[in-house]
């Protein structure tokens, strides 16, 4: 199960996922991102719209332009038609059949000025009449062309439809002509004696309209015929022109149609409207860029304003959070750390504001809080030692006490070489436990001990023997001082001295699986299995009068050095006795 520490931290784990920080850039986002959708679709509805109005009011314009051109072009086909049933005009073609020269000179000049007349009406579309009378062989016209009556010219150029090139009579290029006929016959065909009223105009007149056009919008009109030279305004780009006459010629658009091109990289709206009359197209070309350039700079500058302000508030939860959130985490992580029992942790500032000064009262109460708890430790430490050296000393007087007795009765009874070799083990003894230098010992030391003592058992009682096998690995091993000592002597007086037979004591030393244990046996009368269990359960209960104090100070001295899995264990010798087992963790084994 996790610990109530695990689960704050836990706890604040997940809190974390969803910090200040990231709700902040998430609102934000919640705040910005409608905005951002109502005004793409605005500024998408905007674009459709003008763009929609933009083809519509090209196209207008030019059906308009293509209606002005074509209206010219009518009026001069009706003043051709009205010309030739003129009574002057009808005249003409017969003036070398009747009348004198007189009248010749009359009907000339009547004629020729009906069409100066009529070629007058309007300044910005002057056109051009000649009348060829088959009959006599005479041309009448309303300006200068050099040459008089040309047959083949008649026939190689008479058709219904209106005409675009060069005028070889007229020395002119680039002219729309249109011949009309008042034969009885078959429109366009030559009878012999034929009124033939040809009419035309200059490619500059289209060029005038053309250039008014573009006076009033946005576009680059021209006339365009394939395979013709077009009719371009006069300010028109000549590369972006070239560019979309080569696009015409391989991509052959609608006479009414209207098409996104992109030429050089842009996209053009090119709109066309083809006349009733002129075998031809106007084109208009609009730079959509131009048009709807405005908008997307609109828009531009509104993402850019949208994304400078998305800077702007991350950077001012950034801040915040810098400032705020994370001396906060800073906190909450230096209390977890408390919590889970390290008061060594400090909060450092690196500006000085108001989490400074908590951070200073939470490192101050951090402080004070290690320095209590330390004292408390070392408190506990010395009174741990102070244990130590009052159970040591309750064992040294226990076993003096038995020592000084038993030199006494050897004295008493005048044995020399038994109060010799007692006070020799005797001395020995109190040297080892009169050097309080160190707490511990290495185990070899004291089974040195051990022999002291039991020789001085052994001399005390002649039945005694005893056998000691530890390894020499294990003697190496460093044991709490006089920790054996006080079972064996255990071992001696309630064990083997009660027995009336010959007694012997045996030591033995193991480790294994990480513990050491040493046993201690004697084939005394020993203890029955509850006797057994109530000494074990004894050995963890408090100090009481009618315990022995040697076997409960050593197993207290075992807790004490090497943790609460280490102690004594009691139960039946194999000798038939009591054992004693000592056992403690050793990191070696």
């Amino acid at each position: 199960m996790q610990s109530v520490s695990e689960k704050t931290s836990s706890r604040w784990n997940i809190r974390g996922r969803f910090s200040l920080f990231a709700k902040m850039n998430s609102l934000i986002l919640i705040l910005i991102l409608p905005i951002l959708l109502a005004y793409t679709y605005s500024n998408d509805m905007t674009f459709h719209v003008v763009s929609g109005e933009l083809q519509s009011s090209s196209a207008r314009q030019l059906a308009f332009l293509s209606g002005q051109i074509d209206s010219r072009v009518s009026q001069m086909m009706d003043f051709s038609l009205t010309f030739s049933k003129d009574p002057n005009v009808q005249d003409f073609n017969g003036l070398n059949l009747w009348g004198d020269a007189y009248d010749r000179m009359q009907t000339r000049y009547a004629v020729q000025e009906k069409m100066v007349l009529q070629s007058g009406v309007t300044d910005i579309w002057p056109s051009r009449y000649t009348l060829h009378s088959q009959q006599n062989h005479e041309v009448i016209s309303n300006y200068s062309r050099s040459g008089g009556y040309d047959e083949d010219y008649l026939k190689r150029n008479m058709s219904t439809k209106w005409s675009y090139g060069d005028e070889e009579n007229a020395g002119a290029p680039s002219y729309f002509y249109w011949f009309y006929t008042d034969s009885l016959g078959q429109q366009g065909l030559l009878t012999g004696s034929s009124l033939v009223v040809e009419a035309s105009f200059s490619s500059d007149n289209i060029r005038n309209m053309l250039d008014t056009y573009k006076a009033d919008g946005k576009g680059d009109p021209f006339y365009y015929r394939k395979g013709d030279l077009p009719i371009l305004n006069r300010t028109a780009d000549p590369e972006l022109s070239k560019a979309l006459i080569a696009y015409l010629d391989t991509n052959p658009i609608d006479r009414t149609a209207q098409r996104i091109v992109k030429l050089e990289g842009e996209d053009y709206l090119v709109s066309s409207v083809g006349s009733a009359y002129l075998d031809g197209q106007l084109i208009d070309v609009v730079p959509l860029g131009q048009v709807l350039g405005p908008i997307a700079f609109s828009r531009n500058l509104f993402y850019l304003s949208i994304a400078l302000l998305v800077v702007l508030g991350i950077s001012a939860s950034l801040l915040l959070y810098r400032n705020v959130q994370r001396p906060i985490r800073k906190l909450m992580n230096g209390l977890l750390r408390v919590q889970r029992g390290d008061y060594s942790v400090r909060l450092h500032a690196r500006s000085r504001n108001e989490f400074s000064f908590v951070f200073e009262r939470f490192n101050e109460m951090s402080r004070r809080t290690e320095e209590l708890i330390e004292n408390v430790f070392n408190e506990k430490i010395r009174a741990r030692e102070a244990t130590l050296k009052q159970l040591q000393a309750q064992i040294n007087p226990h076993f003096l006490y038995n020592c000084l007795g038993y030199i006494i009765n050897m004295a008493q009874m005048k044995e020399e070489d038994a109060v010799v070799s007692m006070a020799f083990n005797l001395s020995a003894y109190y040297r080892y436990t009169t050097r309080m230098e160190k707490e511990i010992t290495p185990l070899e030391e004291e089974v040195r001990l051990l022999v002291n003592y039991l020789d001085i058992q052994k001399l005390r009682n002649g039945r005694i023997d005893y056998r000691i096998d530890i390894s020499e690995e294990l003697r190496r091993q460093e044991i709490p001082r006089l920790m054996i000592q006080p079972i064996v002597e255990n071992a001696v007086i309630h064990g083997v001295a009660k027995s009336y037979a010959a007694g012997e004591i045996t030591i033995r030393g193991e480790c294994s699986d990480g513990f050491c244990m040493i046993t201690i046996d004697d084939d005394g009368p020993g203890l029955t299995a509850e006797q057994y269990e109530a000494l074990n359960l004894k050995m963890n209960e408090e100090l009481q009068e009618e315990m022995g104090c040697g076997l409960w100070n050593t197993h207290q001295r075992l807790i004490h050095q090497f943790g609460s899995r280490s102690g004594l264990r009691f139960g039946p010798s194999p000798a038939g006795g009591f054992r004693t087992e000592i056992f403690w963790e050793s990191e070696f084994f």
